[in-house]
């Protein structure tokens, strides 16, 4: 009985399909070629974690979080809203203060997606944009929350959301912005390359001692029939 529950165990352990740690989902410039269109931002990095692993054929439709992070930083042209000649955006968002902002996230991974090497953009479907992460923010008196978005053809783009409410502590005015409006970059990667979130492998430890116990099983199944 103990031996068959612990044969099960193991055939559960090692032909479970593939999944990914935690949802950590994370990027950065480095990932991409740069093109800024309006201003000159040209650095950012995102880590956003999601409250669960990611599995082939999932759909992410403003997903249960664990939190968001984030900064986007460069230099600003003139005349924009905000009036700054620069800017350095470093955000730590809960759960909670991430959606209720005026936030959101959606991605959908393919039924066919092979994630034993994490999650690539290749492996995303539905309409472009395949990735969006709209760190929009109501209230808060910020200009430059982001707009970050990923299309299928290996094009994308990060500017500025449409934030508004709040007064801003810098300028002193009530924030209100349009899409794009204090920068623009548009980005170009390889979709097959560009990795979103790492695969977990069953560990070596796991692995060892499940391969045994199934290599001493056939060996018994073998005397047997002998």
């Amino acid at each position: 009985m103990i031996k068959s529950c612990l044969l099960g165990l193991c055939l559960g352990s090692l032909f479970q399909p593939v999944v990914t740690q935690a949802a950590v989902i994370s990027f950065s410039d480095v990932d991409f070629a740069k093109t800024p269109t309006f201003s000159n931002v040209l650095t950012f990095s995102f880590m956003i974690d999601i409250d669960g692993p990611l599995a082939a054929g999932d759909v992410f439709d403003n997903p249960s979080l664990n939190s968001v992070q984030y900064n986007v930083s460069g230099q600003l042209a003139s005349g924009t809203p905000s009036g700054f000649s620069a800017f350095s955006l470093v955000r730590t968002i809960s759960a909670a203060d991430f959606y209720a902002q005026g936030s959101s996230l959606s991605f959908e991974i393919a039924a066919t997606a092979d994630l034993s090497n994490g999650l690539q953009v290749s492996e995303l479907v539905g309409s472009d944009p395949v990735f969006f992460f709209n760190g929009r923010e109501l209230g808060t008196g910020r200009y430059h929350p982001a707009l970050f978005q990923l299309n299928s053809n290996g094009t994308g783009s990060i500017r500025n959301s449409n934030n508004s409410g709040g007064i801003n502590p810098s300028s002193g005015e009530l924030v209100d912005v349009d899409f794009g409006e204090e920068y623009i970059t548009e980005l170009t990667f390889d979709p097959g390359q560009l990795t979103l979130a790492a695969a977990v492998p069953v560990p070596a430890a796991v692995w060892l001692f499940c391969s045994g116990l199934l290599g001493l099983v056939g060996m018994a199944k073998r005397k047997k029939a002998a």
